[in-house]
């Protein structure tokens, strides 16, 4: 069974996320499989997914420490400025981090560590509401 469909998460702010129920929520035939593959994809350039820590919210807020140290804003060897300070920066983390991921399931669920969580990599100061492609395969 393939099954792909389009989903909208609500806007957050800058920073990391978790998104997994926001996800399973929009995703009802997740139930049906009970052995295949979750294919994430996320529809943007300044912002990414990435699987982590879902319980401690300082790992999150660490996240977003590490990223802005590692990729700051307002370097002059930055050539892309036209939608502000944050854009170009966004670029680079959403590369580092990636644009999808691909989950296990079994038995009608993620098959993902109790401590692991699908986040939201949101690199924008105002993002907006992020479209991710979910494509589930199985049986």
């Amino acid at each position: 069974m393939w099954i792909q469909k389009e989903i909208r998460l609500k806007p957050r702010s800058r920073g990391f996320h978790l998104v997994t129920d926001e996800i399973v929520a929009q995703l009802p035939e997740l139930r049906e499989i009970h052995i295949g593959l979750l294919h994430v994809f996320i529809k943007h350039t300044s912002a990414a997914l990435t699987l982590n820590e879902n319980a401690d919210p300082t790992v999150r807020v660490d996240f977003e420490s590490f990223f802005n140290r590692a990729v700051p804003e307002d370097q002059p060897y930055y050539q892309h400025r036209d939608e502000g300070s944050d854009d170009m920066p966004a670029h680079l983390k959403s590369s580092l981090l990636g644009c999808s991921l691909t989950l296990p399931i079994n038995s009608g669920r993620l098959n993902v560590g109790i401590w692991q969580g699908i986040y939201l990599c949101e690199h924008r100061n105002h993002g907006g509401s992020r479209s991710l492609v979910l494509t589930l395969q199985g049986e």
